[in-house]
C-alpha cells in the first residue's frame, strides 16, 4: 500500500492506495477527496436527490451497493435476476439506506454498474 503526506482539498492525505490508483476522487467543483469524504459527498447526494449510481459486488453469499473506492457499502436486503431484451439479463436489488428503501437495476453482466433511486417500499408490492 502506499500512503502520502500530501494534503487534499478535503484536509485529509489521499486514502492507503495501491500504485494503479490515487488514493482520492474528484468531485464535480474539481475539488480531490480522499475515499472517506467522497463516501460522505455521495450520502448527501442521495439524501439530497433520492437518486445514485452505485457498483453491485457480491455473489451467493450476500450483496452489497456502494461507491467507486469502496469508502460506502450497503448490505442488500433483497436480490433478483430477470431476463431483459437487450442486455440478456437484469438484476434488481433492494436496500436500506438510512431507514430508507432504495431499488436499484443493474442491466447485463457486463458492468457493475448499478442504477438506484429511493422507493416507497423495501420490496415489490
Amino acid at each position: 500500500m502506499v500512503t502520502a503526506t500530501e494534503i487534499l482539498e478535503c484536509g485529509h492525505p489521499p486514502s492507503a492506495h495501491s500504485e494503479h490508483t490515487t488514493g482520492f476522487g474528484v468531485a464535480k467543483d474539481g475539488k480531490r477527496l480522499c475515499w472517506e469524504c467522497c463516501a460522505t459527498e455521495d450520502k448527501e447526494a442521495m439524501r439530497a436527490t433520492g437518486r445514485a449510481t452505485l457498483y453491485l459486488t457480491g455473489k451467493d453469499g450476500g450483496y452489497t451497493v456502494g461507491n467507486w473506492p469502496g469508502a460506502l457499502k450497503i448490505h442488500v436486503q433483497e436480490f433478483r435476476k430477470g431476463h431483459h431484451n437487450m442486455a440478456g439479463v437484469r438484476y434488481d436489488v433492494w436496500f436500506l439506506f438510512e431507514g430508507t428503501p432504495w431499488h436499484g437495476i443493474q442491466y447485463g453482466d457486463m458492468t457493475q454498474i448499478v442504477h438506484c433511486r429511493k422507493v416507497k417500499h423495501l420490496f415489490p408490492q
